[in-house]
């Protein structure tokens, strides 16, 4: 146990080390160079390659051999990094590179999710997680020293120090215990499982409603559609003459056509979900469980400002202190996870994340604005943000642990990716609607709204707990495709 939690923990410091170097040392590098902020709000775009990952995630599932994606991944984003350290100035290839850096990276994304979920056994999913949030932090604060380096050797060094970090990550991966001997995956045609989706109309709508579900996200930050008018009535009735053209083709409806179509290698994993019972519940569960917590998250950055508070004290208690006690609170989370089940430290934990944000609305209520913060109201928004940052650390620590647990070992990959961004979904969404709800009413009244937003996922614990029934089942059965190793039942 202590071997895999150490390659966890390796795991994803690599993880997290490009994604910091993408979200934390990029934007300054480009904004030192004297790019303007509407060019480095692009980066966002960019960025979708982690939101969008899901698309190709199919494909690591079809090659497996996940460390060799890790290093490979690794090497391909050591390369980008040697270039800006080679290259003076900035160009189109700058943005070439960088939307290549996104894509290595969320690909390696993919495959650590997907070799860490064969890896562990269920009983370790808490711990794991505890130390998958710990350690994916320390990968973004390794990122920070990278930007660190470049103030005292200059950018070229520091992107070279960061391209041999790379190098020796990609080393390490390679050495990572080997992958545990899993069911091969579909070996169904891509043609095949195309002329499957002619002759099946409700697949044929839920494949392009999936697709229209990806442009959504992609139109959030790429802005089509406000700058076209009739986008989505366009891109709608494209999708409609689509479906409506799958009458037209060749058709293979076999009788089993709904099996047939969980095998399939694009969509496979897809419409292996949404045939699973009770799954609609459960993704309305993954959707909100972090909801009033993340609609709180985005404004509690803003309301320290409006308090009055310095830049200094929001970084030291706010994200560094703040940061440790995330780290904490996802081992200790992991900790409980282990030993009262997953279903228990769901609502337990839950319960401890919605009641973080009371803190926050009390400090609101309390600390006017235009008040000179005292050690009075230093202590109680201190208070609020410890609270805050530990119980958000809980609350994930059993969350990833069920998200992990109801993956088919067999698509873990895309399933992984699937699921993730389902969550997602729902950041992107508080995160807008947060600007909107703290604007209108003020920050007291929204913090104490997130609190109530946090409960309509607990109307969905039923469901969950029927799924984790069902994998405990499958599992104790030796089923090949279960989420859960033989003999490893979640507990419900």
């Amino acid at each position: 146990v202590r071997s895999r939690m150490f390659w966890v923990g390796v795991l994803y410091f690599a993880e997290g080390f490009p994604f910091g170097v993408f979200n934390d040392v990029l934007p300054v590098y480009f904004r030192q160079r004297g790019v303007d902020l509407r060019s480095i709000g692009l980066l966002s775009l960019l960025g979708l390659a982690w939101t969008l990952k899901f698309i190709w995630a199919p494909a690591v599932d079809q090659l497996r051999r996940h460390r060799w994606w890790m290093a490979a991944m690794d090497l391909g984003m050591a390369c980008v990094m040697l270039q800006f350290a080679l290259w003076a100035g900035l160009g189109p290839w700058s943005w070439a590179l960088i939307a290549l850096f996104a894509v290595f990276s969320a690909t390696n994304d993919i495959a650590i999710d997907a070799y860490t979920i064969e890896l562990l056994d269920e009983q370790e999913l808490g711990l794991a997680n505890g130390v998958r949030n710990a350690l994916y932090r320390g990968g973004i604060i390794g990122a920070g020293l990278v930007l660190m380096a470049s103030s005292w050797l200059g950018w070229p060094a520091a992107f070279a120090a960061g391209a041999l970090a790379l190098v020796l990550i990609a080393l390490i991966m390679r050495m990572a215990p080997p992958e545990r001997p899993a069911p091969a995956a579909s070996r169904t045609p891509v043609r095949a499982e195309i002329r499957r989706l002619a002759g099946h109309a409700p697949a044929r709508a839920a494949v392009l409603v999936f697709l229209l579900a990806a442009l959504w996200l992609v139109d959030a930050a790429a802005r089509w559609s406000a700058h076209w008018d009739g986008f989505w009535p366009a891109a709608v009735g494209f999708a409609l003459l689509l479906w409506a053209a799958g009458f037209l083709l060749p058709r293979a409806a076999p009788a089993d056509g709904g099996q047939a179509l969980r095998e399939g290698p694009v969509f496979g994993a897809l419409f292996d979900l949404l045939g699973r019972p009770g799954i609609v519940p459960v993704l309305a569960f993954i959707l909100i469980f972090k909801l009033g917590d993340a609609s709180m998250g985005f404004m509690v950055k803003p309301f320290w400002v409006d308090r009055g508070f310095s830049a200094a004290e929001i970084g030291m208690v706010s994200v560094n202190i703040g940061l440790a006690l995330a780290i904490a609170g996802g081992l200790v989370g992991g900790w409980y996870t282990d030993r009262a089940g997953i279903f228990r430290a769901l609502w337990v934990l839950g319960l401890f994340q919605a009641l973080s944000n009371l803190g926050y609305a009390a400090a609101a209520y309390v600390i006017a604005p235009g008040t000179v913060p005292g050690w009075t109201e230093r202590s109680l928004i201190y208070a609020a943000s410890a609270f805050e940052s530990f119980s958000g650390g809980l609350g994930s620590a059993a969350f990833l642990s069920f998200l992990m647990v109801i993956v088919d070992k067999r698509r873990s990959a895309a399933e992984y990716a699937l699921l993730s961004s389902v969550f997602a979904l729902s950041r992107s969404v508080a995160g807008w609607a947060g600007g909107l709800g703290a604007q209108q009413w003020g920050y007291a009244p929204y913090f104490l709204l997130t609190f109530f937003l946090s409960f309509p996922a607990y109307a969905f614990l039923p469901a969950v707990r029927r799924m984790l029934q069902g994998v405990a089942a499958r599992g104790a059965a030796g089923g090949c495709g279960d989420a859960a190793s033989p003999g490893a039942a979640p507990r419900a």
